[in-house]
């Protein structure tokens, strides 16, 4: 977004193209809920008022902007003003489809109208829970963060629910049959990380066509014999016991291997769980739901290291499980209960203790996001 010299207007570009002209109408409008029709209805400062935007069309030929553009017009303004629950906007008379792109947002959930006959109808309340849930993207246009695919877009209903079951060494357990997995070097989520200015995708892991070693497969090998990684992972090896670890992970329904890269550079690794037929089942206070998650990640490349980029990722592997499953309801860690730092970077990622307990081979921290809380906080 460009801001005009010496003006409070904002020009959205995309793509070099412009989109729209954002304007500050001099307003300011609070989205008020459970105070409306108490005493504390005109007295509730702890909601807070924002400016009030006004979204116009500066093109002389096209006086439209279609659905995928205005989508994107609200990703910038909730990069740019991500600290807001809440961002009220006004259509244009002017937009020629002001009243289709106006039922676009109110029958997404991107936004709402207040329900106080003190706030004008015309104000569309643009909400940032909503919008991070994936709201105005199923059904309507192919951005997102989930690349559209036969596995990785967002589902217009949820895979069915019906029951299965999982016996093995470790794990006896009836669950959810769990959706097909995705394609190999199918890339299932993909955002551009504006605290570190580049752009993060999760990738399914990749053997290759069989005819020498996959870059996936060279990396993951490095990165295991590394003794940092082997430290807390202990799975150094081979190539062929690393090939054969791989091959177990993609054949296990309840696993998806996935390779992290930071704009298209490898950088680790994580494998995201269901966590009922995982063995950190048994220690969950209360047990897990059907459509929990968990997670075990390492980060492989020391340049990729450090807390800002771990916030970075830990945050988009929340986000990639919120949205592959509008059912899960938590996302669960269980990192080294002496790993400081990662228990840090996982608190202030919006995750809370949920206890420590033991595995037979270490001590470990508990730790949970609940699908609500990640997404009523400023996290993204």
């Amino acid at each position: 977004m460009l801001g005009g010299p010496g003006t409070s207007d904002q020009h959205v570009h995309l793509d070099g193209k412009p989109v729209c002209l954002l304007c500050f109408s001099g307003r300011t409008a609070a989205l008020i809920l459970s105070g409306l029709g108490t005493p504390h209805e005109h007295t509730a400062n702890h909601i807070q008022e924002y400016p009030v935007l006004e979204v116009h069309v500066t093109r002389a030929s096209d006086q439209a902007i279609n659905l995928p553009d205005l989508w994107a017009v609200i990703y910038a303004l909730f990069t740019k003003y991500h600290e807001q629950e809440t961002i009220p906007i006004v259509l244009s008379a002017y937009i020629t489809n002001a009243a289709d792109l106006r039922s676009y947002v109110l029958s997404s959930g991107l936004g709402r109208v207040s329900p106080s006959r003190d706030i004008s109808q015309e104000y569309l309340f643009l909400m940032r829970a909503t919008f991070w849930q994936g709201a105005g993207q199923a059904g309507f246009h192919e951005r997102g963060w989930l690349p559209p695919s036969h596995s990785s877009r967002y589902a217009l209903s949820p895979f069915p629910s019906v029951q299965s079951f999982t016996r093995t060494p470790l794990v006896i357990a009836a669950h959810p049959l769990r959706p097909p997995k995705p394609k190999q070097g199918e890339v299932l989520y993909k955002r551009y990380c504006p605290t570190i200015g580049q752009t993060l995708d999760f990738t399914y892991f990749d053997l290759g066509s069989g005819e020498g070693v996959s870059a996936h497969l060279e990396a993951f090998h490095r990165w295991h014999n590394d003794e940092r990684v082997n430290k807390g992972w202990s799975e150094s090896g081979s190539l062929q016991k690393h090939l054969e670890y791989v091959k177990g992970v993609l054949d296990n329904p309840a696993i998806l291997p996935i390779m992290m890269s930071w704009d298209g550079d490898l950088m680790g690794y994580v494998e995201i769980v269901w966590l009922k037929e995982n063995h950190i089942a048994t220690y969950i206070p209360n047990g897990p739901k059907d459509w929990d998650r968990g997670m075990h990640v390492l980060v492989g490349e020391e340049k990729y290291r450090g807390s800002d980029r771990a916030q970075a990722w830990l945050r988009s592997i929340f986000h990639y499980c919120f949205l592959a499953d509008s059912r899960t309801e938590r996302a669960i860690g269980e990192p080294r209960a002496d790993n400081a730092s990662i228990v840090k970077v996982s608190l202030d990622a919006a995750m809370h203790i949920e206890t420590i307990f033991d595995f037979p081979y270490k001590r470990s921290v508990m730790t949970c996001v609940p699908r609500e809380r990640f997404f009523k906080m400023d996290v993204l």
